[in-house]
């Protein structure tokens, strides 16, 4: 028994040590805190979303969850490396506003002098330990080196897949500003970035970031934490207005009546870039379903559908190809336009519009 007890403590006093590496981030403290508790979206002591919204369904068992996950199809992965182009993004027009996709959802916009990266994850994985949730063969195209000095850095949430340290600690010296929701600013000032380059938006607050270009934080159906605890940093979508465009920059979100409240009060939208991958049967309320997907673009009165969250990591059970096929089936059927560029294909909103089914091939 006493050696039982002194296993159990030495894997407690492992874990803990292990969570206290500066990949976990650090949770809002001190007047970050103060601001998190006065948000209307705050509610005993984690951030809520607007509808009532269950991470994982109450019939899921995390132990099947966990097993399924280290037990993927094969299907999950491609057989072979992705297409993909090489584009020199320093030397982009950018007339009109120009998104380059690096694959899942991290993509650079360029419109006229300003330079824009969203969600950025070129680590090589999606996860605190480098050999999970690592990138598909043909994705790791760009990194850093190729990235160009960035004016605005945009952070949806906090999730591995979407906020990465390796990438941060590597490119925040490029980075003039960066926006991003309520408490990330703690983890980005735990790794070293100055407080005078980040501000963090609650839901419906609005940066300007320069004239004609503003960035309004949305509501999303999601949740938020990178070690045991949740919501402890709000998630967001985010609506980007510049140099005449209107564009949804949709970051990870179940399906709810948001969509159509946010295209209410500022669609049209002339691109609305949303997620279509990463979603189960056991968590059906954080990530849409490929069928909800053109619905929500609907909702937000997008002009033009650009799927994201797909094609670079296998974080789900469903064939890595399974969502693009699926949602563009339902487009059809909602008579929406979809948008499907390789990455790093250059797509030029309202001029060069790709529709390759380059997975396919």
């Amino acid at each position: 028994m006493i050696t039982f007890i002194l296993l159990i403590a030495t894997l407690a006093l492992a874990v803990l040590l292990f969570m206290q590496q500066a990949v976990f981030g650090n949770n809002p403290s001190g007047e970050k805190l103060k601001r998190a508790e006065s948000s209307a979206n705050y509610n005993q002591g984690v951030f809520q979303n607007v509808e009532p919204t269950e991470v994982m369904r109450k019939e899921a068992s995390t132990v099947k969850v966990l097993k399924d996950f280290l037990n993927k199809p094969a299907n999950t992965v491609p057989t072979q490396a992705l297409p993909s182009m090489h584009t020199d993004l320093s030397s982009l027009a950018g007339d009109v506003p120009t998104i380059v996709w690096f694959g899942h959802s991290s993509y650079f916009i360029k419109s006229k002098d300003l330079a824009i990266l969203v969600d950025p994850v070129f680590s090589g994985h999606a996860s605190p330990i480098s050999i999970f949730g690592k990138e598909f063969p043909g994705t790791n195209v760009y990194s850093v080196k190729e990235m160009p000095a960035i004016d605005i850095l945009v952070l949806t949430h906090d999730h591995y897949d979407h906020l990465d340290y390796e990438t941060i600690q590597q490119l925040h010296s490029k980075v003039k500003r960066i926006v991003a929701p309520l408490g990330v600013d703690a983890h980005l000032e735990h790794w070293g970035v100055p407080a005078e380059k980040i501000t963090a938006l609650d839901w419906w607050e609005s940066g300007s970031i320069r004239d004609s270009v503003t960035l309004t934080a949305v509501p999303a159906r999601h949740f938020s934490g990178r070690g045991f605890a949740r919501g402890k940093t709000l998630w967001s979508a985010f609506v980007l207005n510049i140099h005449g465009y209107s564009i949804f920059i949709g970051g990870d979100s179940g399906y709810d009546s948001q969509f159509k409240k946010i295209g209410e009060k500022f669609g049209p939208f002339d691109i609305a870039l949303l997620e279509c991958g990463q979603y189960g049967d056991d968590w059906p309320s954080i990530h849409m379903l490929p069928e909800e997907v053109p619905v929500a673009a609907k909702d937000l009165g997008a002009k033009v559908l650009m799927p994201v969250h797909w094609a670079k990591f296998a974080l789900a059970y469903h064939a890595w190809n399974e969502p693009i096929e699926r949602l563009l089936e339902m487009a059809e059927q909602h008579q929406v336009r979809v948008v499907t560029p390789k990455i790093g294909e250059p797509l030029l909103v309202g001029k060069s519009m790709p529709t390759e089914k380059w997975w396919q091939q």
